[in-house]
């Protein structure tokens, strides 16, 4: 039987601090252990720049996650936690979508959520949320800038990323970083 092989990669990090939230992800792409794409854009702004999003793991399953994350956030009247719940519901139980294999960052203003397709919606307690190959490395590193620098969510961002990127081998430093302003 021949082994298929596996897309990888992406690293995802989300971080709200101060008066700001901030949503950054790499460029890299793999199949196997061959890089297919270094520069691809997995972070992308929704509803006139209000939501900012991130994808992890597969390209067209996370584009397909995204676009009817969209759907609900217009349907939801912009209500991102309403959305990212209704989607979760349709995602576990929708026979199409439950086979999707992605995960969603989301952050608006007042939120920053993981979406899942086993029906989570978590949302952290300290403001920091990461996904995909090198999540674990950009979270520790995340938090630990934030417990001991006074640097910014977007600079917490860039430096968790760029440190993620010099571990993981799925995970480079082609980065994308959004932000927003929020209130503290």
């Amino acid at each position: 039987m021949a082994k298929t092989r596996i897309w990888r990669g992406t690293t995802i990090l989300s971080v709200r601090r101060g008066d700001e939230v901030a949503l950054g992800g790499d460029g890299q792409v793999s199949l196997g252990s061959t890089v297919m794409k270094a520069d691809a854009v997995k972070v992308r702004r929704l509803l006139d720049g209000q939501v900012l999003t991130g994808i992890a793991g597969s390209a067209a399953d996370g584009l397909a996650l995204l676009e009817r994350f969209e759907g609900q956030l217009k349907s939801q009247n912009a209500n991102m936690l309403r959305a990212a719940i209704e989607l979760a519901k349709q995602w576990r139980t929708d026979r199409a979508l439950r086979r999707l294999d992605a995960l969603l960052v989301v952050a608006d203003a007042r939120h920053s959520l993981l979406i899942s397709g086993s029906g989570d919606v978590i949302q952290p307690s300290d403001g920091i949320l990461a996904a995909g190959s090198g999540g674990s490395y950009a979270l520790a590193a995340a938090r630990a800038l934030c417990q001991h620098t006074g640097l910014g969510a977007r600079a917490v961002v860039e430096a968790a990323l760029t440190i993620a990127a010099s571990i993981d081998v799925y995970t480079n430093s082609h980065l994308t970083i959004e932000s927003l302003p929020c209130p503290s």
